[in-house]
This record gives C-alpha cells, structure tokens and sequence, in this order.
C-alpha cells in the first residue's frame, strides 16, 4: 500500500465531459481515517469534479506535498503536528511567491474558536468551514475558493466580518503570531494552572513534547518561567 502522504500523480476525471467545473486538492489534516472518509465523499472524480491528488498528515508533509503538486486548493486543517495550519500556510507563501497560479487555501476544521478562525484568515486562507459541513456543501466551497471568493460555515461568517470591520477587533500581536498554533494551545493551559501531565493528556501528545514546547514559548516570548508566561498570557487576556 502506497504510502496516503505522497503525492499521486495527476490523472485525467473518467467522467467528466469537456467544459465542466474541475479541481485539483490536497487534504491536509493529521487523522488518517477523516482523510479517508472526505477523500470518499468528495473524490469521485467523474461526480464531483474534485481529484484529490494528494495528503499530508503534518506540516513538513503538507508543505512538500502542496509544492509538488501545486493543487488549485487544498483543504487545510488548523491543528497539526509540526505548527498548525498558520505554518503550513506562512512557508507555502515563502516557498510559492512567484507560482503563476494561486493555490488557495480552504480550512477545515472541528474548533469554530474566534483565535483559530482569526489566525488562519490572517495567514492568507480564503474560508474556513466546520467539519459538520456536509459533502455537497464542501465540494461547493471547494469550487467558489477556487475560483476567488472567500467562503465561510454559516455561524462563522457574520463572527468574521464583525471580527475585522470592529473597532474592537484584536490586533496584530508581533509576539503571539511567533508562536505556533501548538504552542499557543500549551501557552493558554500553562496559563490556566494545567500540569505537564495534564497538558500532555488534554493534547494526546508526549509530555516531553509539552516540555519542547514551552522551551520554545519562553525562548520566542524572551520570558524566565511559567509564571512570567502566565502573567504575560493574562495580560492579552488570552486565559
């Protein structure tokens, strides 16, 4: 069995007459099996229009897999190993700068959280739909961001435009935007008091990993300890 992270090799829709609506797309998101079941729902090339011509299941793999195979647009899961989808989307800018045509990104995602939706949008995807959305819905969503429009799940759309037409709309924070998707979520619960062992078992990741992560934190944030983060994370009311 071939190995879901690379890319397949582009092949022609088998059913598709000539002039109908056709899009290229790489899932990006780090279940297996939630891959497995869009790719059924929305991959039927000749139905639907969508060939998926690859997936990735982290940030290192989406941003080689995307490069390689420059899709029209590439749905975008907001939380993955390797930094999240504001990484994914902030070395694809770097890496496609001079591409002659846009890959567009659509995320994908089970948190309709303000700091999430906010964070991608900001890095440059085009929409952002809940997985609640249902197949004909996506496969939609998938077209109108191919073609340009910026596309939102419903609650999400009034919550957007109020976000960034507000006077009160957060503002850009230099120090925040270093840290990872990741990052922030270990930043927020060492905020909240969370124990290592704790964080580990909320996020299904390694308490090492954990350990890695706030290094990490305290070194872009220039901070000594958790209790400067803690302070430092109530000050942005980020708690």
């Amino acid at each position: 069995m071939s190995d879901p992270t690379e890319a397949n090799e582009p092949a022609e829709p088998t059913g598709a007459s000539t002039g109908e609506r056709h899009v290229r797309v790489v899932l990006v998101d780090d279940h297996r099996m939630f891959r497995t079941g869009v790719q059924a729902e929305i991959g039927r090339t000749d139905e639907t229009g969508v060939q998926v011509v690859g997936e990735a299941a982290d940030v290192d793999q989406a941003v080689t897999v995307i490069t390689a195979t420059r899709p029209e647009v590439v749905l975008l899961d907001v939380h993955l190993p390797g930094g999240g989808g504001v990484e994914v989307l902030r070395r694809c800018a770097a890496l496609m700068a001079d591409a002659e045509e846009p890959v567009r990104f659509l995320a994908l995602s089970v948190s309709d959280a303000a700091e999430d939706v906010i964070g991608v949008i900001r890095g440059g995807a085009r929409g952002y739909v809940t997985k609640t959305i249902t197949g004909t819905d996506l496969v939609n969503s998938i077209f109108r961001v191919q073609e340009g429009d910026a596309v939102f799940s419903p609650r999400l759309a009034g919550f957007v435009l109020d976000a960034f037409a507000s006077t009160d709309a957060p503002p850009v924070d230099e120090d925040l935007d270093r840290l990872t998707q990741r990052e922030r979520e270990v930043l927020r619960l060492i905020a909240r008091g969370y124990a290592y062992k704790e964080i580990a078992k909320q996020l299904f990741i390694s308490v090492k990993t954990v350990e890695s992560h706030v290094s990490a934190v305290l070194r872009k944030l220039q901070l000594s300890n958790r209790h400067e983060l803690t302070r430092w994370a109530t000050a942005r009311r980020l708690v």
